[in-house]
């Protein structure tokens, strides 16, 4: 009787076992989202019905059916009632507190004069206190209507700003941040407006330029690294105002859908306040920090203590960005040949190229990449043969290094196949092309235009992905703007029919991945984010109509109307 009992007993827990092995517990799901086209920007699975998160990470990806099996009444349900998404957008190349600090200073991306500017430093300078600086930024005198009739080498002189300012020195940087303007007191404080009668030139800087009249007198432009003959006398930011702009940056980010942004140059004291809003729980939007080249004892301190790559994928710092030309806009870009509309100037090498193959040897010997800013078709191929060259004598260390040239505007044809074959990754901002297309041809003219310039297309059929951006503050942080220029190219007041050179236009699937995995992998980060993908990051992005589908001329009616970071709702637009 007692075998008997004991069988019965077996049969029974055997079956229990058998039970629950068949019908596991499936770990129940914090967010659900359904009820719109998702688009995966994974290869396995490009579209799927619904999403499902636990905590920061994405737990499930594919059919409504199979996700609700996730679903407990703890999960929160996002109905996407017909809306679209997609990865969380990745800023490819930009300036964080730039984009804070344009939020806080006079604005000047918008305007379309010079009389403009006049107009709104003359209101600006009602509210400020006498001897205080006037500063701002977004000017670009080739986006004007017309140019002042006293123009010098294509530039606005002083004069009717310093007029409406004479007891506050304003300092207005250009757009492309390449170039400044400032006014007589400005001048007169960093002792730049009477010549020098000691037969010392201080208007001769090494990689830059002040533009002078033709008594020799500076006109307040100054271009390239002459900037710091006026940048070295404004006073630094307070603790206070650097916070302010922290914050403003990182709302401007999740109002446009922006999760990851990759930060092309930031010092000591940034990297610090980055630290401490980390701390605070404030870092929501997650940093790809680049050290600036402009400071070698910073980079030396990094070469001794190595990468950080943060376990928390919010602050990563393992770049170096050095900055080797100028930009178009104020014919800084360092080129082969000299400029179609000033003939004999070439642009300016900003910093030399020892020091970048210099950089590229021991960025290598110390595991991190190299991001160098180049332009023109000279300082991208002499930044490639750098690059070669480092990769030549280290063979050993050279792999996986995904060396980045940012910007990568013009270039000369040899070179385009150069960036494939060197694994070095072109970031690329295509908004550029719209802000910039209609007045560069003027600059390099037809054929440099037509053979080298956003050759987007050439570089992703060469085997190379692109990473795209805004390089905001240069342009206004919208990335609707940069999709909708990638595959248009048109500007953004949809001209010309066809767009510019339309055989580089980007497919939309090819301008999303620029945007979402191609960045992640521009950062050593395509394991973690870049794709809706099972066990990747949280973060998404989700807008008012299918941007992979609607007609282009609709494309920028696209708003974002929902962005989320870490799995939770950081912004929702308002109706």
């Amino acid at each position: 009787m007692q075998l008997r009992i004991s069988s019965l007993y077996a049969l029974f827990l055997g079956l229990l076992i058998l039970c629950s092995c068949s019908n596991p517990k499936k770990t129940s799901a914090t967010l659900l989202i359904h009820g719109g086209p998702i688009y995966t920007v994974d290869s396995t699975r490009t579209t799927v019905e619904a999403v499902a998160t636990k905590g920061y990470t994405i737990l499930f990806a594919g059919s409504l059916v199979e996700a609700e099996a996730y679903k407990t009444e703890e999960t929160e349900i996002i109905d996407l009632q017909g809306k679209t998404m997609t990865p969380g957008l990745i800023e490819g190349h930009g300036h964080f507190m730039g984009l804070g600090y344009n939020e806080l200073n006079v604005d000047l991306i918008n305007t379309t004069s010079y009389q403009e500017i006049v107009d709104i430093v003359a209101e600006a300078v009602k509210t400020a206190e006498p001897g205080e600086w006037i500063l701002g930024r977004g000017w670009h005198q080739s986006k004007w209507d017309a140019l002042p009739e006293d123009a010098i080498n294509g530039f606005q002189t002083h004069y009717k700003l310093s007029q409406v300012s004479p007891d506050n020195p304003v300092y207005l940087s250009h757009a492309s941040g390449h170039a400044g303007f400032a006014n007589a007191r400005a001048m007169e404080i960093a002792g730049l407006q009477v010549l020098a009668k000691d037969g010392i030139d201080k208007l001769e800087v090494e990689g830059g330029e002040v533009m002078r009249d033709k008594l020799g007198q500076p006109t307040g432009i100054f271009n390239e690294r002459a900037q710091s003959l006026i940048r070295k006398h404004i006073p630094e930011n307070t603790p206070e105002k650097d916070r302010k702009a922290f914050e403003l940056a990182v709302a401007a980010c999740h109002r446009h859908g922006i999760t990851g942004f990759h930060d092309a140059g930031i010092g000591k004291e940034t990297i610090a306040l980055y630290e401490q809003m980390k701390a605070e729980n404030k870092l929501n939007v997650r940093l790809y920090a680049m050290l600036t080249g402009w400071d070698p004892e910073l980079i030396e301190e990094w070469y001794k203590k190595g990468p950080m790559v943060d376990p928390d994928n919010l602050l990563t710092i393992r770049s170096i960005k050095l900055n080797c030309d100028g930009a178009l806009g104020s014919r800084g870009a360092w080129l082969l040949e000299s400029y179609t509309d000033r003939p004999g100037h070439f642009g300016h090498e900003t910093l030399p190229m020892e020091v970048v193959k210099e950089t590229a040897l021991n960025g290598l010997r110390n595991g991190f990449q190299v991001c160098a800013h180049a332009i023109g078709d000279r300082a991208n191929k002499e930044i490639l043969d750098r690059y070669e060259a480092a990769f030549t004598e280290l063979p050993d260390l050279k792999t996986d290094h995904r060396f980045r040239i940012e910007h990568a505007q013009h270039l000369h044809p040899d070179d385009i196949p150069r960036f494939a074959g060197l694994g070095v990754i072109p970031a690329m901002q295509a908004v550029h092309l719209s802000s910039d297309r209609p007045w560069a041809i003027d600059r390099l003219g037809e054929k440099r235009i037509k053979e080298g310039a956003y050759m987007w297309q050439d570089l992703l059929k060469s085997g190379i992905p692109v990473v795209n951006g805004t390089d905001v503050p240069v342009e206004p942080l919208n990335p609707i703007a940069s999709f909708y220029a990638s595959v248009s190219r048109k500007t953004l007041k949809g001209l010309p029919e066809g767009g510019f050179e339309p055989e580089q236009k980007m497919t939309r699937a090819q301008a999303l991945r620029s945007y979402t995995l191609d960045a992640a992998y521009g950062a050593f980060e395509e394991n973690i984010k870049g794709s809706i993908s099972v066990g990747k990051l949280a973060d998404f992005t989700i807008y008012n109509q299918d941007l992979m589908t609607v007609e282009e001329d609709k494309l920028l009616e696209t708003e974002v109307e929902m962005t989320i970071f870490n799995g939770e709702v950081v912004y929702s637009k308002k109706e």
